[in-house]
C-alpha cells in the first residue's frame, strides 16, 4: 500500500465545487471553473490566486487556459474569453440555447459542445459563430479536433479545414468537416452515452469511452470500428492516451491500461473505493482522482500503488501535474497542491504492438483524388 502524500497548500477561495482545472501551456498559471459561477487564475510559482473572473450567470462547466487568454463555458449558455493579466472579460460568445458542456481552443478557433444537441466553431478573435454542427439526437458532451496538417494522408484535408470529433449521449460519435459543417462519418456501435474521447492524430484514430462499459477505436476517415476494449464492469468515465497505450478510468473503481493498436489489456490499477473520475500520466507515474475523495499515484509500468493523497471531502473532478507538484480540484470547492517529489521518474512505456496491427489503422485511407464524402 502506498504512503500518504504531503499537502503543500489548500486553496479554498471558491464557494462551490470546482468542475474543471486547466494548466497553461507555459506552466505558469492554473485556471479553475466553479459551481459558484466564477473562475480563478492561480500562479504555479506560489499557489496564490492572481485573478477572479466574474460575469457568468450560472455555474462554470469547463475551462481552458492559454498563455494569453482564458476561456470558460457555463450553464448560462455562454462562453467567455478573459485577459489572464487583468482578469477582464474580453469577449462573450452567445448562440447556444442550453448548457455549454465543453470547449476546445485550437488553430485560432474555439469549438464548443452543448446540451442543445449542437457543436459550434467560433472565431477566437471576433466571437462569432463560423460553423454549426447539427445531427446529434441528444446532448453533445465531448470534443476533439484534428488540424489539416495532422491529416497528411487524408484527401483534400486543407479544404475541409480539419476534422472535429464529437461524442454524445445519443450513443454515437460524429466526425465533422470543420469548413463545411458536413458530417463526414457517424461512428455507431456503443449502446450507451459517449462520455469521453481521445484522438490519436498520426493514425487518424479516435478512442471513445461509454456508459456501456466499453472503449472503442475508430478510423475517423473511413468510419470503421477498429476494435472494442471489453473488461470494465461499469461506465468508462475518462481516457488518457500515452505512447500507444490507452488508460481508462471507470465507475467499476479501476483503471485499465490497454495496447492502443491491439486492444489487449496489459494492466489493471485497483485500490480505488469509488468511481475513477480523473486521470493524468506524468513521467512514468499514473495519477488518478476518485469519487472516494482521494488521489493516488501508481507506477505506470508495474501498476504498484505508490502514494495516496488524502484531504478532500468530495469527488476529485480534475487533476494536473506541473514539475514536482500535483494539483487536485474537487467538488468540495478546494484546489489542493501536493508534493510529489520522491516518486520514480520513469520513461513512458514502449509500444508493444506488432507492425500488422498498426497497418490496420491506415488500411482504409483513400487517395487524394477522392473527396471526403459527408455521411
Amino acid at each position: 500500500m502506498g504512503g500518504g502524500g504531503s499537502a503543500l497548500r489548500v486553496c479554498a477561495d471558491h464557494r462551490g465545487g470546482i468542475n474543471w482545472l486547466s494548466l497553461s501551456p507555459d506552466g505558469q498559471r492554473l485556471l479553475t471553473g466553479s459551481e459558484d459561477g466564477t473562475a480563478r487564475l492561480w500562479s504555479t510559482a506560489d499557489g496564490q490566486c492572481c485573478a477572479l473572473l466574474q460575469g457568468h450567470e450560472s455555474y462554470v462547466t469547463f475551462c481552458q487556459l492559454e498563455d494569453e487568454a482564458a476561456f470558460t463555458c457555463s450553464a448560462d449558455c455562454t462562453i467567455r474569453k478573459w485577459d489572464v493579466r487583468t482578469g477582464q472579460c474580453l469577449q462573450v460568445f452567445r448562440g447556444h440555447t442550453s448548457i455549454v458542456n465543453r470547449i476546445l481552443v485550437a488553430n485560432n478557433q474555439l469549438f464548443s459542445s452543448s446540451y442543445d444537441r449542437t457543436a459550434r466553431a467560433w472565431s477566437v478573435d471576433k466571437g462569432q459563430v463560423s460553423q454549426e454542427f447539427r445531427g446529434h439526437r441528444n446532448c453533445v458532451l465531448t470534443l476533439a479536433y484534428s488540424a489539416p496538417w495532422d491529416l497528411p494522408g487524408a484527401p483534400c484535408a486543407e479544404e475541409v479545414g480539419g476534422l472535429l470529433v464529437t461524442g454524445s449521449t445519443d450513443g454515437t460519435a460524429k466526425v465533422w468537416q470543420v469548413a463545411s459543417g458536413c458530417c463526414h462519418q457517424t461512428l455507431r456501435g456503443h449502446t450507451g452515452a459517449v462520455l469521453c474521447l481521445v484522438l490519436d492524430t498520426p493514425s487518424h484514430t479516435a478512442f471513445t469511452g461509454s456508459t456501456d462499459a466499453t472503449i472503442r477505436a475508430w478510423d475517423i476517415l473511413s468510419g470503421e470500428q477498429l476494435r472494442v476494449f471489453r473488461e470494465h464492469q461499469g461506465s468508462v468515465i475518462c481516457l488518457e492516451l500515452v505512447n500507444r497505450h490507452v488508460y481508462s478510468g471507470s465507475a467499476d473503481r479501476t483503471v485499465k491500461c490497454w495496447l492502443a493498436d491491439t486492444g489487449e489489456r496489459v494492466r489493471t490499477f485497483a485500490a480505488h473505493r469509488h468511481s475513477v473520475s480523473a486521470l493524468k500520466y506524468h513521467a512514468g507515474t499514473l495519477f488518478t482522482g476518485s469519487g472516494d475523495a482521494r488521489a493516488r499515484a501508481f507506477d505506470a509500468q508495474s501498476g504498484a500503488l505508490q502514494r495516496v493523497f488524502r484531504g478532500h471531502a468530495f469527488v476529485i473532478n480534475c487533476i494536473q501535474v506541473h514539475e514536482q507538484v500535483l494539483y487536485t480540484a474537487s467538488h468540495d470547492g478546494a484546489l489542493r497542491l501536493w508534493d510529489v517529489r520522491g516518486l520514480p521518474c520513469a520513461p513512458p512505456p514502449r509500444p508493444a504492438a506488432p507492425a500488422r496491427s498498426r497497418s490496420r489503422l491506415f488500411s482504409n485511407k483513400v487517395g487524394c483524388a477522392a473527396p471526403l464524402q459527408p455521411a
